[in-house]
């Protein structure tokens, strides 16, 4: 079972050496991606480390034991600690998503429901915003059309993490399996009869693409400029600053509004263009990632639903792993560890099952 570990062990020993190199530093970007890595690799060898350092000191506690039997217990706990350890490199050695150590882009449209449905995409900007601060990441609000109501027809949040996370940890990791049609049901402010409607909004997530990840040929791109707008069509300034980016291979179009400068814009349009090429290009070359990227959105539809929030029950259910709780004032207020923990769970029992068919 733990073969690969050799090559990846070689492969760590590797990129520590390439750390070390001064030459490395002056690409930041390639930088970044070998610490990635390096950072990734390092629960791995550490664990095989252990696991190969228990084999001793278990031979070691039975060769005391015939001298004092107090080693025997300390053999047995020894053991125990072997087997624990042989789990978690199991665990550690399944097929991860190459993704999971970026950080993420995360999208926010409106759906059915007209001006009901832009506020719940507001509820659920706010929801995200105080998760990824219970994380201590970093939010980057990218563009955003507001409803006249105060809510969103559509947002787009960078999050991203401070430092170096552990594996599993990053922001892409633990976001993923929100994507997905979120259907709310409640009495809308709008409702002066007190019934209780549902509408639905959509959110995208998706792993942000740095330059070394995506090669973008400028020849490939069609760049628009046009006069910002805001709610009600009314200008949110006199310039052409806001920039619509076409990639005409793939037809994957990025527009961006919200900063004043058309540079800015377009820096922040190449953002997401750069996320949504990768994971197209990983969707073509991986099947789990095909299969993973179809729970997300493709139509804004109450039917086609991943969630739903019911506030006259106070209820929070995740249809695709069955959980439920009754406890949704305080999943919109950010708690949200436990469904994403019940869908990284559910996503490592499939791929424990898949490799174990193989």
């Amino acid at each position: 079972m733990f073969e690969a570990v050799q090559t990846l062990k070689a492969e760590y020993a590797e990129l520590e050496r390439q750390l070390a190199d001064p030459e490395l530093h002056s690409d930041q970007g390639n930088a970044r991606k070998v610490g990635k890595r390096y950072a990734a690799l390092a629960p791995v060898v550490r664990t095989y480390d252990e696991w190969l350092q228990t084999a001793d000191d278990i031979e070691a506690a039975r060769e005391l034991a015939h001298e004092d039997p107090s080693f025997a217990e300390e053999a047995t706990k020894l053991e125990v600690r072997r087997e624990e350890l042989a789990e978690k490199l199991q665990v550690l050695l399944v097929p991860r998503d190459p993704s999971d150590d970026k950080d993420a882009i995360l999208e926010i449209k409106a759906g059915e429901g007209g001006d009901e449905s832009a506020l719940f995409a507001g509820d659920l900007l706010k929801m995200y915003l105080k998760y990824a601060e219970s994380q201590n990441w970093k939010t980057e609000v990218l563009d955003s059309a507001e409803s006249d109501l105060g809510g969103y027809k559509s947002i787009t949040v960078a999050v991203k993490a401070k430092g170096t996370p552990e594996p599993g940890e990053a922001p892409y990791a633990k976001l993923k399996f929100e994507g997905g049609v979120h259907r709310v049901q409640r009495v809308p402010v709008t409702e002066s009869q007190g019934r209780i409607h549902t509408s639905a909004a959509g959110v995208l997530v998706l792993p942000e693409a740095e330059d070394v990840d995506v090669e973008i040929d400028p020849n490939d791109l069609r760049i628009d400029v046009f006069r910002s707008s805001g709610p009600g069509g009314q200008s949110v300034n006199t310039t052409d600053s806001a920039v619509r980016i076409t990639h005409l291979p793939t037809g994957i179009v990025v527009s961006m509004q919200n900063e004043k400068s058309q540079l800015q814009n377009r820096e922040q349009a190449m953002r997401v263009l750069r996320s949504r090429l990768l994971a197209a290009a990983q969707e073509t070359a991986d099947q789990e990632a095909s299969d993973a990227r179809r729970l997300q959105i493709r139509t804004v539809d109450r039917s086609e639903r991943v969630r739903t929030y019911n506030f006259p029950e106070n209820r929070f259910s995740d249809h695709r792993v069955g959980y439920k709780a009754h406890n949704l004032d305080q999943v919109l207020g950010g708690d949200l560890a436990p469904v994403i923990q019940s869908l990284t769970e559910a996503d490592l029992a499939a791929r424990l099952e898949a490799v174990d068919s193989k």
